[in-house]
């Protein structure tokens, strides 16, 4: 949580510093009052203006820079609900209600949930349906039925909460593939590749130079992308211990868990940074580390130049004694 807020305030400074700047430069399209506009020997600057022959337009009111990073939070936090509610249900709804259906459609619920469907009387969700029809009920009658026959709740279990992990990050490789496609997004990636290169010279002990970190890796085991994976397969254990027949309890359970299975996974990158040359956090980190090939680009070098300073700016936050604590990166 400490991580997200520090994120959320620097991208909020980000933005505001940049909104103001582009406001500022339109200063001119603010409020104005149209004045005389007379240059000795010249005569007036109608000719120039395209408006009333003597009058010129000029501003008379700026808006202040709080006022202009008023606007540019207010954005911000526009696009950080959207965002949250915009992953909730991607990635916590959408694979639930995918897997929970599938396991129906294929006949893998458990017999005691089957037993349940029609008031108990074991009819399939597809028979359901067939009957409906059978009855000539209105079409939208007959699409409930189904719908909630494939909904009928079934209680996770280790194979289904494997299911619903693999969707999420299919969802989620589909998403970051498709993102880095775009070209302002490619150039994110740069930068979080000269990231990680500034990281690696640093952790090396070598000086802060671009010649220095130019030859270092882009992909980092303890990057926020391996943090993912390990995320995923921390929630498929978690999610098989805490389970309902419910599934409204069994999707809020794991939104009431999302801050558990963070601060789990955490701890386990964190204790992998002390361990990296174990096989079982190489294990860990090595899918993270494959797919940072997708979400890491090789930068140039004024990319390199900003991450070095940034990272200077950074170690000046640390203790002047004993060394800093390995934890995991953005």
């Amino acid at each position: 949580m400490q991580s997200m807020g520090l994120g959320i305030k620097a991208l909020n400074y980000s933005a505001n510093e940049a909104f103001a700047e582009v406001e500022e430069a339109k200063a001119a399209e603010v409020e104005v009052a149209l004045t005389p506009a007379v240059v000795e020997g010249e005569g007036d600057f109608a000719g120039l203006t395209g408006g009333v022959p003597g009058l010129f337009p000029l501003p008379t009111k700026k808006r202040s820079k709080d006022e202009l990073k008023k606007g540019g939070t207010a954005a911000a936090a526009g696009s950080i609900v959207f965002a949250v509610i915009f992953n909730v249900l991607l990635f916590v709804a959408a694979p639930l209600l995918l897997t929970n259906a599938l396991f129906i459609a294929v006949g893998w619920a458990p017999p005691a949930a089957t037993s349940t469907v029609n008031g108990g009387t074991g009819v399939s969700p597809v028979d359901q349906a067939q009957d409906a029809q059978a009855t000539e009920q209105p079409w939208h009658t007959r699409t409930w039925n189904s719908v909630r026959g494939y909904l009928r709740p079934v209680r996770p279990t280790v194979s289904f909460n494997l299911i619903d992990g693999l969707i999420r990050m299919s969802f989620f490789l589909i998403m970051i593939s498709s993102f880095s496609l775009l070209k302002d997004i490619r150039r994110v990636f740069e930068y979080h590749g000269a990231e990680h290169k500034t990281v690696f010279t640093w952790e090396k002990g070598l000086a802060l130079t671009v010649d220095n970190a130019r030859p270092q890796p882009r992909q980092h085991p303890r990057c926020g992308t391996s943090f993912l994976m390990v995320v995923m397969l921390v929630s498929i254990l978690l999610f098989s211990v805490i389970k309902f027949d419910s599934l409204l309890f069994n999707f809020l359970v794991r939104l009431a868990l999302i801050p558990v299975v963070a601060g789990i996974s955490y701890e386990i990158i964190r204790l992998s940074a002390r361990k990296e040359s174990g096989a079982f956090f190489k294990m860990i980190t090595r899918p993270g580390v494959w797919l940072q090939n997708i979400t890491t680009k090789e930068p140039d070098d004024s990319q390199l130049e900003v991450a070095i300073e940034a990272l200077k700016e950074s170690l000046k936050l640390e203790p002047k004694s004993g060394e800093a604590e390995l934890a995991p990166l953005s």
